[in-house]
């Protein structure tokens, strides 16, 4: 399951996957976020939290994960990926290659220190 919201006064988008992910979660999210954008250029920044990375329930996940990320990467100034996930590093470095927004990653504690970086 992917729980998200929109913090409206700063622009952020937080994310936290707590179970495998499905293409269903990508398809609420998807909704929300293009109706956000419909009245905003873009969002400041997207906070991802989650001590570990759950996965995808399927391929199905994992493709609309990847067409989520293709059609709304250029929308996001900033990812903060808050997680003690060995797959951070990767994820962390990965993104400064193929995603438009500047990425970096935080310990799952510093959820705090990643919300700040966000907002400045």
């Amino acid at each position: 399951m992917l729980d998200y919201s929109i913090m409206e006064p700063e622009g952020i988008l937080l994310l936290k996957p707590d179970a495998p992910l499905k293409s269903e979660d990508f398809a609420g999210l998807s909704a929300v976020v293009d109706a956000y954008l419909a009245e905003h250029a873009r969002f400041h920044g997207m906070l991802v939290y989650a001590r570990d990375f759950p996965g995808w329930e399927d391929v199905g996940g994992f493709t609309a994960h990847m067409h989520f990320v293709h059609d709304h990467h250029r929308k996001i100034e900033r990812i903060a990926v808050v997680t003690d996930s060995k797959i951070a590093a990767f994820v962390e470095s990965l993104g400064k290659h193929f995603i438009a927004a500047e990425v970096r990653r935080f310990d799952f504690d510093a959820y705090d220190k990643a919300f700040l970086w966000l907002k400045s």
